[in-house]
Formats: structure tokens, sequence, C-alpha cells
């Protein structure tokens, strides 16, 4: 038996609390801390606008460059930001234009991200010293983000409130003695976030399976494992079909569960290029929201001034999880009108010769009754006739789509919704079309190419033994819920991430903080504190590392290192900065340094020559993942070169060679009177996990982050006021988890549903809350009451006590 169907189908069970019969009982009470803090006043609302980037964006860009880094080092730093010479971006992977890029190729959020990470501020050991650990949880999320990077490598010993400097020799020595106490290989779980790249990502794979697991959990466990598993098995690729010059020749595109104005706000340039092209796009999203109502293209000084271009010729506000509901009702319009016209409609040859199951598909639609598509997807007859002739006028159609759509318990299934759409009039395999899941971390893509995967396939760990003369482990590993399931149970005793923020980004914050501290060691390699480690193990060290914008240099002089985008382009990314410390390493070089502690002699891997030259990694890359052929020379070139991806020409590879349409039934959520479905969201101001202030100018918020949006209509029907604190509770299999004292704010969000932003509401999403086949937390469907607050005035932090800039012993120091 796999180690994953074992975690799956006995342990987990028999371990978890059972659920309460005390209605106001939590599943875990959590660690002290966990939560970010409450907030005194609270948020502020305002007038949001209605018309994204513009002069307030080149404005927010010059502000944050010149508080972080001064006016010099942006100039030098932004201007070499996704350039062919540059380094990428370190936050969204969208793609870089093919051909030429403007001298200013980023957004708002990408060089928010650059200065957070060249900021000039440094998060030394004498403030470690000085600050207990106890301190740093009552600071708020973003306070934490200003103190700057980490200089040195911290150790937190057994018992201590402080953290201490530690030598990496020591840092390393520790590490591979407790790995090497494990009774097993698989009691350590070794996390990667969407930062790592491909040759750090590759050797950390390396190291967990030279090691004996293949506990290899990452970020994309939470943002897109449902498209993965969705889209592998009916079109045999788990990526994006089309490139980024496909959307200029689109005619229509679906936006459908996404917000790329705060979360891809690059993409807002290519759909711009659409819409001129003559392009109708289409929201599909219970919030109408800024990216997609107006823009005003920073590149384009002459249009500054204007109304900007409008982006969306329809929007549709389905009901939180109304999608398949939304899209069948589409294609139920799309069938019926091809049966009317007899064939002029769908792509019959495409469908006979390219396709399997739409028989079945269709007699399902037939019989799904429009009742039932008006009351799941929330949506009128008019306004889903309104979408079904715009695609049945597309001949080059695009959908895209993001974690509005994959964080549901039927995840997969709206992924396979999609694809089952764009099937209809043959919409992939051709220039113009295709179906597109945007990854939300700038390398989450390429780590899984080259092998972060808690279940790899047989044939690369062939591969993977046959380069390194070793026996790989073959029984699967854990996901990152059953990684926080097992360290609960005690399973899992080492936990190691590779970047990230694992506790601000994993669900059931209480039941996760709770996991953590029950492990022997945590290791965190970092540039910059986080809640996440301020909850550590009995023992937990941070190893600080380069960031994307800094230069690497080893024995054999300055490296570079790869990364892929959404679209399947691997290119390079150098630094140009000086390093923030003289103690900083990079991610290789860590990786490295704890596998030689570790395993020593044991290894088949020179490690050390690995890291004087990371040619010789890509070399070992290219003879282990298809598709990396002549790696070192084709990187670099100028843009970097397309991994193969069959079905953008046409080609499935699935069991069959063809493309599968798939049947779902709508989602029923069966909801009491009193209950509301919430969604959780992301701030304009906010890259994942971390938070660069806390306003939302799009949806007219500042100074403040617990708000929960709703309509107003169920405002009234509760007896909330506007502005009024209440609690959210969420309600899962008769367990109640709370996160206390949000603002009600009325909001233009579909009736019955609510949104709030993460972190703060990830305290809600039961950690068994998950998609069916992805195991995908399903932090957007979250059932809830609201309650009057029960947080007494003690428990709130107050607004004085948020850490000023450069007015609190609590500050980063600025570098010389």
């Amino acid at each position: 038996m796999h180690l994953h169907e074992h975690d799956e189908n006995s342990a987990p069970n028999q371990a978890r609390t059972e659920k309460p019969t005390d209605p106001d009982a939590h599943l875990a009470e959590g660690v002290d801390g966990a939560q970010p803090p409450l907030e005194s006043n609270g948020a502020h609302e305002g007038r949001r606008q209605m018309t994204a980037a513009g002069l307030h964006s080149i404005y927010e860009t010059a502000h944050h460059g010149l508080r972080e880094m001064g006016g010099k080092r942006s100039f030098k730093t932004l201007l070499k930001l996704n350039q062919k010479d540059g380094f990428d971006c370190p936050s969204c992977a969208w793609p870089d234009p093919d051909g030429h890029r403007k001298k200013a190729e980023f957004c708002e959020n990408g060089a928010k991200a650059v200065a957070s990470e060249a900021t000039l501020k440094r998060l030394t050991p004498d403030i470690f010293a000085t600050v207990p650990i106890s301190e740093m949880l009552k600071r708020s999320d973003f306070s934490l983000e200003e103190l700057g990077r980490i200089t040195e490598p911290m150790a937190r010993r057994k018992g201590s409130d402080h953290y201490e400097p530690v030598t990496w020799a020591d840092a390393f020595q520790l590490i591979g003695r407790e790995l090497r106490a494990l009774g097993s290989p698989d009691e350590v779980s070794m996390y990667t976030s969407g930062r790592a790249s491909n040759e750090a990502a590759f050797l950390y794979g390396l190291f967990a399976r030279q090691f004996g697991t293949n506990n290899l959990p990452d970020c994309s466990n939470m943002c897109h494992e449902s498209s993965g598993t969705g889209l592998t098995e009916v079109i045999g690729i788990g990526k994006a079909t089309v490139t980024i010059e496909d959307f200029a020749c689109a005619d229509a595109i679906f936006v459908i569960g996404q917000n790329p104005g705060t979360c891809h706000p690059r993409m807002l340039t290519e759909l711009q290029k659409a819409k001129r092209n003559g392009c109708q796009i289409v929201s599909v999203n219970p919030l109408r929201e800024t990216g997609l109502i107006r823009f005003k293209n920073p590149q384009e000084p002459l249009h500054l001034l204007g109304s900007g271009t409008e982006m969306a010729h329809l929007f549709l506000p389905v009901r939180i999880n109304g999608d398949v509901a939304a899209l069948k009702g589409i294609m139920k319009e799309m069938l019926e009108e091809d049966e009317r016209t007899g064939g002029r409609i769908l792509a019959h040859d495409f469908i006979e010769h390219h396709t399997e199951g739409f028989a079945a598909f269709a007699e399902d639609l037939r019989a799904q009754s429009w009742d039932e598509i008006v009351q799941g997807s929330g949506l009128s007859r008019r306004q889903i006739r309104q979408a079904a002739e715009i695609a049945m006028k597309s001949e080059r159609m695009i959908c895209s789509w993001a974690m509005g759509i994959t964080q549901h318990k039927n995840g997969v299934a709206n992924v396979r919704t999609i694809v089952n759409f764009a099937l209809l009039r043959g919409q992939i395999g051709r220039r113009g079309a295709g179906v597109c899941p945007v990854r939300g971390h700038s390398n989450v893509q390429g780590d899984r190419t080259v092998g972060i995967w808690e279940k790899m396939s047989p044939e690369y760990l062939d591969a993977l033994a046959k380069e390194f003369h070793f026996n790989p482990p073959k029984k699967h590993g854990l996901d990152t819920v059953r990684t926080i399931e097992a360290m609960h149970q005690g399973r899992v005793k080492v936990f190691i991430g590779l970047g990230g923020n694992f506790l601000a980004a994993t669900p059931d914050t209480n039941y996760t903080s709770e996991a953590v501290a029950r492990c022997k060691l945590t290791v965190q390699i970092s540039t910059k504190l986080n809640r996440g480690h301020l909850i550590t193990g009995e023992t937990a060290l941070i190893l600080p590392c380069l960031g994307r914008t800094e230069i690497d240099l080893q024995e054999s002089g300055p490296q570079f290192v790869t990364v892929e985008d959404t679209t399947g382009v691997v290119h390079r990314s150098q630094g140009v900065l000086p390093p923030s410390s003289p103690h900083v390493r990079s991610e290789p070089a860590i990786i490295a340094g704890m596998a030689q502690a570790t395993l020593g002699n044991t290894s088949t891997v020179d490690w050390k020559a690995v890291i004087d030259n990371y040619d010789l990694i890509r070399e070992h890359i290219e003879h282990v993942v298809p598709g990396f052929t002549q790696y070192n020379a084709r990187v670099r070139e100028p843009g970097g070169f397309y991994l193969p991806n069959g079905p953008r020409q046409g080609n499935f590879k699935t069991s069959s060679k063809r493309a599968r349409f798939t049947i779902h039934s709508i989602p029923q959520h069966d909801l009491a009177e009193d209950r509301l479905l919430l969604m959780t969201i992301r701030s304009h101001d906010q890259f994942n996990t971390t938070i660069y202030s806390e306003n939302d100018r799009y949806r007219g918020v500042s100074h403040g982050r617990r708000v929960v949006f709703l309509n107003k209509s169920d405002m009234e029907r509760r007896g909330i006021r506007q502005d009024e604190w209440v609690d959210i509770v969420s309600h899962f299999e008769g367990e109640r988890r709370r996160a206390e004292r949000f603002k009600a704010v009325a909001y233009e969000i579909p009736v019955g549903c609510a949104a709030a932003y993460y972190p703060e509401t990830n305290v809600l999403v039961p950690i068994r809350a998950v998609a069916d086949g992805s195991n995908q937390p399903a932090s957007k469907s979250i059932i809830i009451t609201l309650e009057p607050t029960q947080a007494s005035a003690e428990h709130v932090l107050n607004s004085g006590d948020r850490m000023s800039r450069g007015a609190s012993q609590f500050s980063g120091t600025p570098a010389d």
C-alpha cells in the first residue's frame, strides 16, 4: 500500500478529534500568536477605484521603490526586472513578451515585490536578541514584513523565547544530526515555495530522494493542484496550452474565477491588446473586479489622463462555486442552437476525430434542467444566452482561470468543465485559442516540472536513478494537507521549508500551528521574517538566502538560475544587486550544505561541484527531465525556450490520444437560511501571504484588513449594520471555527455569498475540506454564519502598538 493511500484511508481518521458536542468547541485551540492580531479601529471604507493602474499605479510603484530602496537603487533594479538580460519577477508567473520588451516591463505589484526583497532595511541579530518571539507574535503580518532582510542564520533553542545567531556549519550539522536520528526517512517533510528556481528545486528533490522520501509538498498543492489533476487526465498535460502571443489573436476570452488586476496585473496589457483587436472579454466571477472594468496602461502616457480602456464586454456575477452551473448553461445553449441549425455551431469534425465521450456528455446537457442551472449559477437565462452567443461566434477563444475555480471541493470538476467548454468548438490546438490556468507564483510550475511533487512518475524516478546511480523511493509521499495531518499526529517530526510562509498559506490555522509546534525541528529558508518563523518546533532554524534581485557568486564566477512561466517558457534570471549581507547564501548552496551534512559519503552526488557551477545542475536536469535538450545552450538564448506541449499542437497525450469530454453535476450546497458561502480573497496590496500595506483601493478599503464583504440584502436580513463588528464562524461536519472581529461591509456580491481576506480567514478553512481528486484546500467554499463579536477590548491590538517605520526598537536596521 502506498503511503498516500494509507494516509487517506486510515491514520488521520483514527487520530482526529471527535466531532464536538459543544457547538462552540473548536477542533484545535491553536498556538498563541498563530493568527494575525485583531484591529482596534478597523478598516475605513471609501470610494473604490473603478479603473486599474494609471497614474495611481505609477505613484505606488515610485512610492514603494523610494521608500524601500532609494532612487538610484530603484532605477538600477526595476530596469532589469523581466528583461532578457535581467532577473525574473519574484511575484506572479505571467509570461514575458516573446519579442520586444519595454524598458519598464513590470507592473505595480511586481515592483512592490522587488522593493520588498531589495529593501535597505535589515533584521539583524541585535533585534532578535532584544525582542522575544512572544512579542513578535503580537505584531501584524505587515509589521513583520516591514522588518527587512534577515542577515544571518538564526537558531531557536528548545525552550527559548529568542532566536540567536548560529554558524552555517553548526546549522547544517544540526539538520544532519536530526535527520539521521529519525526512525524513518518519511518522518521529514520538505516543502517548496514557488519562488525557488529550477536549479534549487531539482537539488531539493534530489536531496529528499537520496535521503529516502518523496515527502515533497509544495505551494501548488494549495493553488493549482486541481488544474494539474483535471487537465492531465482529459488533455494529457497539466499546463496552459496557449502562448502569450495567442491572447492578442483571440476573438473571445473568458476570464473565470480570476482577478487579473490584482493577482496578475501584466495580464491586463494582453487583454487590452485583445480588446483593441475586437476581442470580447467575459468575466465569470462573483465580484466585479476593477481590473476587468477599465484599465489605463502605465506604458501609454498619452492615455493616462483619459477614461482608460473598457475591458470586459460582459460580467457574469455567478454565485460562489456556481461555475459548473454557468458553464453547463452556456454549453446547453450552444448544443440547442447547434441542433436547431443542423450542426452549424459545434466543431463536429474536431469532436469526431480528436475527442471521446461527447455522446454521453451531450445527453447529460440535454437532461440538465434550466431551473437547476439558473439556481446553481445565480445568473439569468438572458445572461447565460449572452455569454453563449459570444462563444458561438468565436473562432479563437481562450479560457483562463485561477483559484476561484480550483479551491472548491469540486475544483477538479470545475477545471474539466472549462475543458468541455473549449472542446465544443475545437478551441484547443490552434492559434489564438486554448486553456490557461494562470499560475500565482513565479516558478511554481517549473518546480513541479523538475521534480517537486510527492508522486512523480516512474519514468522520472527511473531517469533520476540512472543519472545518479541510486534507488529513489517509489512509494508516494505527503502533499501539503497530509503533511500537516502527519505533523499533528507525530508521524512527521522534521519540517523544512524552501521559501514561503507555510503557516499563513495553509488552511485551518489553529490546527496547522499545533502541527508545526509538535515537530522536533523546523527549518525555514527565507529572505524575510514571517509568522511561520515564530510558530516553530522544539528547535528552529532560519537560514537566510539570496533573493532574485541579488548577484549569486560561486567559485566558478557569477551564476544565473532558470524559471518556467505559466505558458511553459524556461528562461534565465540573474540578479544585479550585491547580497543583502555577507552571511546569506544561495538556495542551491543551502540545499547542498544540508545534503552534505546529512548524507555524507553515502551520497552519489558531487554536491560541491554542482554549487561551484550551476551549469552542472542544468546538465543533470537535461538528462532526467524531457524537453530540456541542450538546456545550457538554449536557456542562454534571449528569452529562453518553450517546453514541449502536445495539446498546443493538437496532440493529446491521453491513453486514447484524444481529449475527453467529462460529465459533472451542479454542486449543491443546501445552505440553511442563516448561512452564507464565504470565499477567501487577496487585497490589491498583497502578494500571496505577503502584505505590502493594509489598503485595497480597488475595493475602497484602507487602514485595515479585517473586513467581510456582504450583499446589502443579506446584512438587512440579519440586522447587521454597515461597519458593525462581527465574528465569522465556519461550519464543517459539526465543527465550528471562529475568526474574530471583522467589519461588515456592504458590497456588490451575489446574495448568499461573502468574501474576506486571507490569511486572516484561513483559520476558518477545515483541514479536511479538500477538493476531490486533488486534495487541494477548499478555501473558496466555506459555509459560515455571522455572530456578534466575542473579542473583548483587551484582546484587540491597539493601533498605537502597531509598528511605525523607524519609531520602535522593533524596526529593522537600515543597511550601510
